[in-house]
């Protein structure tokens, strides 16, 4: 079934409402003591405007494809979490997300610091995270909550350990599934244990984490040339395939290649592995359709954004998960609609989209005339169309020269459809060479 500009509209009413409902004010706990003011109101306006240096687009709770906790959640749990960011600061905060949480969420301590080995802390680089002025918070369900400023200078490329200790019962979690970094839990209040022997659980997905934000000077580190490219896609863009905790993904790649040649410009990863163009799944998220203004266009500092998706529109459906089944009814025309909507409302915001064709897959599992035949269709009018303000050939990039349709051996994962290390540094590479980069 096709997507005609009336259900766009109607879609786009019902999604506004939706982010208004869902965006409510998540309040201090109230029996979370006050703490002193050195972070506070005084020295927020003197610091300029937050950008947003690492980001995690939320999930709802499933089981997925690898063993997560986002389903049962915690309780008495000390949760810690090691992301890197792609902008320096002097301050940072963190922002939480309990958008797909049943109960709200009671966040009963928390720190960050300078992350050492494993789920070990760089000793006395911890500082505890306020909210409100209070050492604890509660966040109702779909609700959203940042941190008080706090002082921790950070680098660019620099890491950020987040700990959160959870007394009381969770419920289910909202989450980042396919993280490629390690996540590590322990049983009880561990938030200032620095030597990190308690935590000997580990996860490879995120949880309730969904921003850090910087602003501030830190050191002599060079700024930004240009605004904040976010990386938006599925999970080409979130990394399936790479080495975890290795940062090898090519929204990575992209902000050391742009650090080393002294123009640099944070990147960040919204992608969602599975994510669809058209339809939300409980897997896989909310459609890029839907979550393009809480996860991209709403971030802070945003001024280019990458767009990569339709290849999960064209291999399954909503209906077919898990089992894959090829062919969905999904035009490439509505698919067509679906992204020229999107560029319009960037377009609104004052931002640029490069528009990044879809790889070659022959030989994965859902390969055939017809989803070649579409790829085909959709690449052609990337390229051709005027759409985008530029455009990222990924899938003359990464084709294979004795086989177009296929994935280059060079760069292949395995399963002919992601790429391996070599192949995202190689996308990254391919992103650079457009002129909004």
């Amino acid at each position: 079934m096709s997507l005609p500009v009336r259900r766009l509209a109607l879609a786009a009413a019902a999604a506004v409402l939706a982010t208004a409902l869902g965006s409510t004010p998540a309040f201090p706990a109230a029996d979370g003591p006050r703490t002193g003011a050195a972070d506070g109101p005084r020295s927020r306006a003197a610091d300029g405007p937050w950008t947003t240096a690492w980001t995690a687009s939320p999930q709802r709770p499933s089981s997925s494809f690898q063993k997560n906790w986002s389903q049962e959640g915690f309780r008495d749990h000390t949760l810690r979490q090691t992301v890197r960011v792609t902008a320096p600061g002097g301050q940072l905060r963190i922002r939480l997300s309990n958008r797909y949480g049943t109960s709200s969420l009671h966040i009963t301590a928390a720190t960050v610091a300078r992350p050492g080995t494993g789920p070990a802390e760089v000793s006395g680089s911890a500082r505890p995270v306020t909210f409100h002025g209070r050492a604890s918070a509660s966040i109702p369900v779909g609700g959203d909550l940042a941190g008080d400023p706090v002082a921790l200078p950070v680098d660019r490329l620099g890491e950020v350990t987040v700990t959160l200790y959870l007394r009381d019962r969770t419920g289910s979690a909202t989450f980042h599934d396919q993280a490629y970094a390690t996540s590590y839990l322990a049983d009880g209040d561990h938030t200032t244990d620095t030597g990190g022997a308690a935590f000997t659980r580990t996860s490879a997905s995120l949880y309730y984490l969904t921003d850090v934000e910087v602003r501030g000077s830190a050191g002599t580190a060079p700024p930004a040339r240009r605004g904040t490219v976010a990386a938006f896609g599925d999970s080409i863009t979130d990394g399936f395939g790479s080495t975890t905790d290795a940062d090898n993904r090519w929204p990575d790649e992209l902000a050391e290649n742009l650090a080393a040649t002294g123009a640099p410009r944070p990147v960040l990863n919204a992608g969602i592995g599975g994510n669809l163009l058209v339809h939300d799944t409980a897997w896989f998220g909310d459609s890029a359709w839907s979550r393009f203004e809480r996860d991209v266009l709403d971030k802070p500092g945003v001024s280019t954004v990458v767009l990569l998706g339709g290849l999960n529109d064209i291999g399954y459906s909503e209906i077919d998960l898990p089992t894959y089944k090829p062919d969905p009814d999904v035009s490439v025309q509505e698919l067509i609609e679906v992204e020229r909507d999107l560029i319009r409302r960037a377009h609104r915001r004052g931002i640029e989209v490069v528009g990044g064709t879809l790889l070659p897959m022959k030989g994965a599992e859902y390969y055939n005339a017809t989803s070649a035949d579409k790829i085909r269709k959709l690449n052609h009018w990337i390229r051709t169309s005027g759409a985008y303000d530029a455009v990222a050939d990924f899938n003359s990039a990464m084709a294979d020269p004795n086989d177009p349709e296929r994935l280059d051996p060079a760069y292949d994962s395995g399963d002919h459809k992601h790429p391996n290390d070599a192949g995202y540094a190689a996308m990254a590479r391919e992103v650079q060479r457009t002129p909004l980069i």
